[in-house]
Order: structure tokens, then sequence, then C-alpha cells
């Protein structure tokens, strides 16, 4: 390097001492006042011998902006340290994020808005529009948030609005000191620590800090710490069990961060020594997952006493999308993993991986953060209480057992009952069909058994039927369960279960059902059906449907054949009593020597004397039915004769077109949501009937007539109940020309109804009792 010279570099005409100038005698370079290049900005120097110049430049350096206010306030929350704090309220609001499956409650809002701007700008009145619109949302707002899906919940969890751990902990404490450090060279800013009260108790703060915004991301590195940042937390965990502070996590992270620089400072070591280190803590420790919980990032803060979850929290081994590339080499697949994982708030606790769940507003915690935090503050209270009389060997007690209970094994039995190992699904099925056909076999068997046995009396018939029944009701224990895997494999079960319980929830109301709710029962029933043959179980399903469907035919028959029988003993006893056996016999008397050839021939007063003893047999028949449970409705005479001599010969075809349209016109009725819902509470309330026999029979009869009532009234304005009247008026006039039954027609017809052909009888529904 050339030599410059010794002589003084003039600035601004003004000379300054020694001590205001950097020298080097190394090099022989002059100095320069540090308050010369203060007010100049560029330095020139100049070598005489070989013409060097020498030229350098200096920025201005920005002025470093203080943290402290020029007039702090000495009473603000969290006190005056709380302005050294990073974590400051944004300048501008977050912009609003819309998930997919957010999209048709965007839709509504932009309506709301649409109706209310045309609203002010032409001055017309459209509140009842708005209203009906902010109802419609509302509705559509809680139907989608109670019934989310897995991967619906892990987005929400990420949603990039959703409050963080310190804004958790402004809400909650009245006062809060953050800590830093790990002692060991570096502050992890992507773990906060620090000491907060609530109350007045004084409690130790662990928890994982996202960003609010890209900024703040990159800062945080996303909430996924370095080794430094778990020591950070394992220092202040030691600190808080020598002071006696309870300890409060909160667990908000994809993840450690698994970079190369991490792992040689030795990430596993660090959360590995904080799993060991929490079970040994003799205060007590509570964790809240308010977003995500990935892996060992999140377990490092998280061995505690209980654990507890936001509502749309997630917690899981590994994420849905690295599980979903793992298994089916595609992150696309990353819903059927979520699901496959049970990573949610319900399904963990069910697991007692974890112990509570903290609601969250609908919409999500971002809807509502101050609600939010309320709820975990409630929470913290409600725990430490509890964990306030335990002492410290309980506690360790405690947090060992809730993590010993997690999982459950079975000594002494085998795996499966019959081996099942490599087989098919065709090879399953086939097994299946072939336990029942065996079961079929024994049944069939023991009938021919028991009728062999006794085959006049009716114990055979009685054994038959109760083995049909036991049969039917182990079909369908075994088709509920079929049910229930197809809706596993199909990924439905979560929602059938919360649209179950819900349906449950308005029928213990004792309110009729909402049309939305219906609708979406409705939905859910064609979606499984559309899907069912998807299920890997679908022929074992199949095959025990087609077996139940016979062998309740089979049962239906024979029940209709006992009763039928016993029907005919008891009128058959009734008749052959001695003062209706006596009135009978002497109108046959009285019948036979009058010489008449038919009913018309006969005197009037003869003709009252048949028809008054008509009644009373009437009578007769149905009080015997009324004793077992029946009821009489009416005594349709036998119309073959009439029909075959009535001058309309279009008469037969006139009834069952005025069937055919009282049917359709029924079934388009019980179509609506109205009606619908009523037969859903009609079914209910007739299950809880059966269970407990002494309540509900008002509800179930004022149900049914308002059922009735209401197809009554949609049958009459149809126009259908002028049409019936007019065939009934054809048909009396079409019996008055023919007379009434003989009594040899009446026994013909006993005779086809113990043939069960039943032919050459015409009805009409009658749409009151339909």
């Amino acid at each position: 390097m050339a030599s410059m010279s010794h002589s003084s570099i003039a600035l601004g005409g003004a000379s300054a001492s020694a001590s205001d100038y950097l020298r080097s005698s190394a090099n022989g370079v002059t100095g320069v006042s540090l308050r010369a290049l203060g007010r100049r900005t560029m330095v020139t120097a100049t070598t005489r011998s070989s013409n060097l110049y020498v030229t350098a430049r200096l920025k201005k350096g920005k002025k470093f902006d203080h943290p402290w206010p020029a007039n702090p306030d000495p009473n603000v929350k969290g006190g005056v340290l709380s302005y050294l704090s990073e974590f400051k309220p944004l300048g501008n609001a977050q912009k609003p994020v819309t998930l997919d499956f957010e999209r048709p409650l965007v839709e509504l809002e932009k309506k709301i808005v649409d109706v209310r701007k045309m609203a002010e700008e032409t001055g017309l009145d459209f509140t009842e529009q708005i209203i009906t619109l902010e109802t419609k949302y509302r509705q559509a707002l809680k139907d989608l948030y109670t019934h989310l899906t897995p991967i619906q919940r892990v987005n929400i969890a990420r949603h990039p609005n959703r409050p963080t751990f310190l804004d958790h902990i402004h809400n909650i404490t009245d006062k809060f000191m953050e800590l830093h450090g790990d002692r060991a060279g570096y502050d992890d800013p992507a773990i906060v620590t620090g000491i907060g009260t609530i109350d007045g108790k004084r409690y130790m703060f662990i928890g994982h800090q996202k960003g609010r915004n890209t900024k703040e991301n990159i800062m945080r590195n996303f909430g996924m710490p370095t080794p430094h940042g778990y020591r950070k937390a394992l220092r202040m965990m030691y600190y808080a069990d020598h002071h006696g502070f309870p300890i409060v996590t909160f667990i908000d992270t994809p993840g450690a961060y698994a970079d190369l620089k991490s792992e040689e400072k030795g990430q596993g070591e660090a959360i590995a020594n904080n799993l060991r280190t929490m079970f040994g803590l003799k205060v007590p420790i509570l964790s809240i997952v308010i977003g995500e919980g990935g892996s060992g990032g999140a377990l490092a803060i998280g061995c505690a006493n209980k654990m507890l979850m936001l509502e749309n929290a997630v917690f899981y081994v590994a994420s849905p999308e690295a599980c979903a590339a793992i298994l089916w080499q595609t992150s696309k697949a990353a819903p059927e993993a979520a699901e496959k994982l049970r990573i949610t708030s319900k399904e963990l606790v069910n697991l007692n991986v974890a112990d509570g769940i903290i609601p969250e507003p609908l919409g999500g915690a971002h809807a509502d953060p101050s609600w939010t935090s309320q709820q975990i503050k409630i929470a913290i209270n409600e725990n430490m209480n509890e964990f306030g009389k335990m002492s410290g060997e309980e506690l360790l007690k405690h947090r060992m057992a809730k993590y010993r209970k997690i999982g459950v094994f079975i000594e002494g039995e085998p795996v499966e009952p019959e081996k099942k190992i490599n087989m098919k699904r065709r090879d399953a099925v086939a097994s299946t069909s072939r336990n029942l056909e065996g079961e079929v076999e024994k049944l069939r068997e023991q009938i021919l058994k028991a009728k062999e046995a006794s085959p006049e009396s009716d114990e055979g018939e009685e054994l038959s039927s109760q083995v049909l029944k036991e049969m039917i009701e182990k079909l369908k224990s075994d088709i509920d369960e079929e049910y229930t895997k197809a809706a596993k494999a199909m990924g439905l079960e979560e929602r059938l279960a919360a649209t179950r319980e819900e349906f449950s929830k308005a029928n213990a109301e004792e309110h009729l059902m909402h049309p939305v709710l219906i609708e979406r029962i409705e939905k859910l029933k064609e979606e499984f059906n559309a899907r069912l043959s998807e299920a890997p179980n679908y022929e074992s399903l199949k095959a025990k449907l087609d077996m139940l469907k016979d062998f309740s035919r089979a049962k239906a028959a024979s029940d209709a054949a006992s009763v039928k029988k016993e029907i005919n003993k008891r009128f058959q006893e009734a008749v052959e009593r001695p003062e209706v056996r006596e009135k009978v016999e002497a109108v046959k008397a009285e019948v036979a020597s009058s010489g008449a050839s038919s009913f018309e021939e006969l005197s009037d007063e003869l003709k009252e004397k048949v028809l008054k003893t008509k009644r009373e047999v009437e009578a007769e028949m149905a009080v015997v039915l009324k004793s077992m449970g029946l009821e009489l409705e009416a005594v349709k005479p036998n119309l073959k004769e009439v029909v075959a001599e009535s001058p309309n010969e279009n008469i037969q075809e006139k009834i069952e077109k005025l069937n055919r349209e009282i049917t359709e016109k029924i079934e388009e009725v019980v179509r609506t949501p109205e009606i619908k819902s009523m037969v859903e509470l009609l079914k209910v309330e007739t299950a809880k009937a059966s269970q407990m026999p002494d309540q509900g029979s008002q509800k179930i009869e004022a149900l049914e007539m308002q059922i009735k009532q209401k197809i009554a009234d949609a049958l009459s304005m149809s126009g259908l109940q002028e049409k019936q009247e007019e065939l009934e008026k054809e048909l009396a006039a079409a019996r008055e020309l023919a007379g009434e039954e003989s009594d040899e027609s009446v026994k013909e017809d006993d005779d086809d109804d113990e043939d069960g052909s039943g032919s050459g009888r015409s009805e009409i529904i009658n749409p009151s009792f339909a």
C-alpha cells in the first residue's frame, strides 16, 4: 500500500485536539475527527507523491427508535417494562382471510351488504329482507361450524388471523413480564416465556409464538423453535419449580425447526431433556393447545398434569400432508389422512390423550379473540384450583398416571377369534355367508323338530316365531355393526355421529326439527347410500340385509297366521255363546219359513231383524278384536256381485284410479319437510314409549292426529274428497240395485279369507285414516 503523508487534514478550517483523531502508528494513516465525520459525508485524501485518491462515503444512519414513549404511562397494563416488548399492537388491521369451505358464508355476507347499500341509496325499507338474510347467515354459520371435517379444523387451526400466545396472554393476565434467553448465548423468539398474574395469582407462562403477519412470522420462524428455545423453556421451568409458580404452557407449532444448524446444536437432546424434566417438576403444569400441536416440538412443553384443547385445535405426530405423502405419495390425500389420524379435540378426548375442550365462538377463535381468551382464563382458574389441593408428590403421580393410561392392551386373548390373515375380501364375505347359512340351517332344523314333536299344538308355531325373532334381532345387531364399519371406511363416522347428536338434542327439546337439519339428514343419507357400494364390507352387508328381509317376511307371515287363527278361535267362541247362537238360529228359521229366495223378497220387519242380528254379531266381533288390542274400522261388504250387476261397468277401474291418486297425493304430502319432521318425531316418541309405556301416549296420539289432519286437509284441497263422495254415491246406488249379500256369499268370503286370496274385494282408501 502506498504510504500517505502525515499532514493533518483540515476539515472546515477548524483544528482538532489529538483525542479527537483516530490514528494508526502501524501504517501511518492520519486520523480523522469523529465530530468531523458526523458533519461531513465525504472525505477525500490525496497523496502528493503518487497522485493516489482515496474516497470514502459515510451514510447517515437511521435514528434509533427507542421503545420508550415520550411520556410513559406508569399504570400501563403489564407494567412500564412492557414498553420493551417487541409484541406491539399492529398498525393496520389484519386482512380478512376466507377459507375454501367458508365461501358460501362470504356470498351471504355480500348479499347482506348489497341489500343494506341499496336501502341507503333508495331510501326504501328492506328491514325484513335483511333480517331474513341475517337469520339465514347465522343458521348457515352454525350448520357449517358444528359439522366441520378434520381437515377443515386443521385449516382453522392454521388460520393467519388466529390469536397467538401473546394475544391470549395480554387478554387474560393482569401483569406480564417477559423473560428472555437460555443463558447459553441466544434468545429464540419462537418460544416466549414470562411471569404473569391472573386474579392475583402468579404463574409461569411458556408458549410457542407465531407471527401476525409475514414480517413477524419470519422473525418468529413461523413458531418453530430451535434448541435454544427449548432450553429457554427448560430454564424457566426450573425457575418456576424453585419459586413454586404453577406452569401454564400454550402449544401452537407445526413442529420443531429441523434445519442442519438446529440438529448440530442438539435439537433432539433439548426436546428429550424437557420431556424428562417435566415429569420431575413438583408444581402444577397445565398445557393448552391453541392452534396446531405438531410432533415432538409440541410435546417438549406439553407433558402436563392436564392437556386442554381449543375446540378447533389439532394435535398430531405428523401433519396430514406429510402423512398423505408417506402413505399415498401425494399431499392431495390430506383430507383422508386427517380423518385416519384422529387429530381433532373431540377424538383426542375420547382417546384420553386430551383432558378437556375449551369452546370457541362460531367462526373460530379469530372471530372473537377476547371471548376465546376469557374461556381459556376460566379453564386455567378451574384446573389450578383443582391442582392447588394436591401436594408435590401427588402432582407427580397424577402426571405419571395420565400418560400411563393412554392406550389399551389386552393380555391372554387371541387377536382374532378366527384366522383372517391375508384373507381376500371375497373370501371374507364367503366366510361370513357360510356362517350365516349354517345358523339358518340350524334354525330350520329346530323349527322342524318342534313341529314333529307337537304337530297339532301351537308350541311349534310359538317356537318358530320366537326363534325367528331372535335371529332377526341378531341380524339387526350384525347389520348395525356392518353399517358402522362402512361409515368408518367412507370417512362419514364423525358426520353421522354429529348429526345423530343434533337430532337427539332436537327431539329432547320436544320441538319440531328445523328444515335445514332435515335437509342435511337427507343429503347425508343420499351420500351414504351412493358411496355404500365402495365400502369393503358391502357384499357382507348386502347378504345380511337380504337375509333379514327374508326372515322379516317369514315372521310377518307367521305372526299374521297366528293372529288370524286366534281371531277365528275367539270369534267362534263368541258366536257359539248361547244367547248369540239362539238369536242367529231364530233369524235363520224365520228366513227359511218365509220362503223368500232373496233379501229383497223378505218383509220389512224380517229385514230389520236380519240387519239387527248382523249388527250384534259385528259388535261381538269388535269386542273380540278390542280384547286383542286391535280395532275394527269398518265391515266391508263383498262387492264382487255388486260391481258385476252394476250398470256402470267401469266402477272397478274408477276405484283403482282413485286409490292410486289418493296414494300419490299422500306420498307427496308426506315428503314435505313439515310432515317429515312430525313423522320423525313420532318415531322417536314411539321408541321412547316402547321403553316407558306409561309415558308419552298422549303426545303420540296428538302427533298422530296432527299428521292425519294435515293429510286430510291436503286431500280435501286437492279435490279428491269430492271424487270419493261421488264414487261412494255410485257404489251406494249399486248396492241398492244388487241388495245385501246373502248368507251364502258371506260363507264364500270366509272361505276366500281362509285361502288367503281375498279376490273380488274393492276398497277405497279413507283419507282421514291414511
